[in-house]
């Protein structure tokens, strides 16, 4: 009897195993046909196909090296700006607020866009705070004021990574160079050097095709056709002109771009900025008096740097008439700018999960090859650019569907499907290790399905929450996908507070990107203390 029960215990486990497989197989599936349909809308069929006059244009050529130039130039300045914010953070564990700074360089870096644009506008537009000690001939708007909006909301994640990387260095290299006697210059360059150099490139990668697939930044800040990307380019064809053969043209190019950055970053590695941190304390050296201050002077001015943007929407708050102001028009727009991003952040969540289950049963096989597959497939649509996969969907459904009655919900689907990396790369690390460590206890326990989904719960609540709150910013900041499918009858914060910052009405931009900040602060609050390392 007791045979057959462990063996009707182990069939059953196998079936819900199946089950579970199948499971994120079909979502894996559903994801990949979405991906799929929009590159068949990329074809244009019966729509005049390619304007392949377009790639010998003058102006395609300057989109192209523009697009290049900006993103290069963010992701170097955002990287040699971030390193000694990162030294700081090291050599000083104990600074005050370096909590409260790390939480402001994740905020910084899921930011929505168009909070930032409306403080830089504040700060450094034609009557920015800052703007007299610039000099008669400053101007915010073309390649500058991109670099400075891209260096802000990158250089907080260069910050995290930069330290995360630091952090792996072992306890014995610094003893090791303590019994040699080693300089400043001696441990930055064979010690810290060797431990950053791992990381740098991948992470200048990343940044490098964040910057490149940058929307809104540019179409805020571009100031004109000298300052343009293909990503812009594709919506003005689109919504302003129409041209859809010259925007499939422009989305196709893109997309093979991004496309073999991305495959590119993938063979360099990853940065694991997203991974399990163990928050131990290191051994490091205590520098010096006249290095101990200048680490603290480029921690304070970090510090100011972040913060700057954000206070300088207060003026506008403080100069707007609260008391007739027109709640409605931006409380409505919170509200579903809010529904959409807990819909987006919970089923981002769910499937990455659920398309993480083949991948942990391809682990703990060692099908290493079949792992690696899966993670890619389930990362895919960092491939195409959120503007690419809507132009594309737009150019399918648009014969075929009610867009200004359905767009939000497709706002909401494409949502979903371009954060679901970022849930898997949160996710990854924490339950790979969780069946490192449970995996054979857990089958040597026989426990059932809903027992070990209770203790797999109580291991990696905190990064599911954390997972959550990411993925939940993200998707409240879009404007790429709402710039396409979006309709006046459900307009989000973000797009409400680019229309007053592209009419001027500043006060009333303050005042919604406050609002919004405030609830993607209280988001970061509630689920980034529920990290494992809080």
């Amino acid at each position: 009897m007791r045979r057959a029960a462990a063996s009707l215990g182990g069939s059953l486990r196998g079936i819900c195993g199946a089950r579970a497989g199948l499971a994120g197989a079909t979502v894996l599936a559903l994801c990949l046909l979405l991906t799929a349909l929009s590159f068949y809308g990329l074809i244009g069929f019966g729509r005049g196909g390619l304007d392949t006059r377009l790639l010998a244009d003058p102006y395609f050529h300057s989109l192209l090296q523009f697009s290049f130039k900006q993103a290069g130039l963010s992701a170097l300045l955002s990287l040699l700006l971030a390193w000694p914010v990162a030294r700081a953070l090291y050599y000083h564990p104990g600074l005050a607020l370096q909590r409260s700074f790390l939480r402001l360089c994740l905020l910084g870096f899921c930011m929505p866009t168009l909070v930032l644009i409306t403080g830089l506008v504040a700060l450094l537009g034609r009557n920015g705070l800052l703007t007299p000690l610039l000099g008669e001939n400053w101007n915010l708007y073309g390649l500058g004021g991109i670099l400075i909006a891209h260096v802000y909301l990158n250089l907080p994640f260069a910050v995290r990574a930069l330290l995360l990387a630091l952090q792996h260095i072992p306890d014995s290299s610094w003893r090791l160079a303590a019994q040699l006697k080693l300089g400043p210059w001696q441990r930055l360059r064979l010690i810290e050097w060797p431990a950053l150099q791992i990381s740098l490139l991948p992470l200048f990668g990343f940044i490098f095709v964040l910057c490149f697939n940058s929307f809104a930044v540019v179409l805020a800040l571009g100031g004109g056709p000298r300052a343009t990307t293909i990503e812009v380019a594709i919506y003005q064809a689109l919504k302003y002109d129409f041209n859809i053969p010259e925007a499939l043209t422009l989305a196709w190019i893109q997309l093979l771009i991004a496309g073999s950055l991305f495959l590119l970053l993938a063979r360099l590695g990853s940065a694991h900025w997203l991974g399990v941190d163990s928050a131990r304390r290191t051994r490091a050296p205590r520098p010096a008096a006249p290095a101990r201050t200048l680490h603290l002077l480029v921690y304070a001015t970090a510090w100011l740097s972040l913060t700057l943007p954000i206070l300088a929407l207060l003026p506008g708050l403080l100069d707007a008439d609260l008391q007739r102001f027109d709640w409605p028009a931006i409380l409505r727009p919170a509200l579903i700018t809010l529904i959409l991003g807990l819909g987006a952040g919970f089923g981002a969540l769910g499937a990455a999960y659920l398309m993480l289950l083949p991948v942990r049963r391809a682990r703990i096989q060692h099908q290493t090859k079949r792992a690696l597959a899966l993670e890619w497939l389930s990362t895919h649509t960092l491939v195409a650019p959120a503007l690419v996969l809507s132009v594309g969907l737009y150019i399918l459904l648009l014969p075929r569907l009610d867009l200004d009655r359905y767009g939000i919900l497709l706002v909401l689907l494409l949502n979903t499907a371009v954060v679901i990396p970022f849930a898997v790369q949160q996710l990854r690390p924490r339950l790979l290790q969780f069946d490192r460590h449970y995996d054979r206890l857990g089958r040597s326990l026989k426990l059932g399905v809903r027992a070990r989904l209770a203790v797999e719960w109580r291991f990696a609540r905190g990064a599911c929450l954390a997972s959550l709150g990411l993925v939940m910013l993200l998707a409240m900041g879009d404007v790429a996908i709402f710039s396409i499918f979006g309709s006046a009858d459900w307009t989000t914060l973000p797009w409400l507070i680019y229309g007053y910052a592209g009419t001027y009405r500043l006060e009333e931009a303050s005042v919604a990107s406050l609002l919004l900040l405030g609830l993607c602060a209280l988001v970061l609050l509630i689920f980034e203390r529920e990290r494992p390392d809080a």
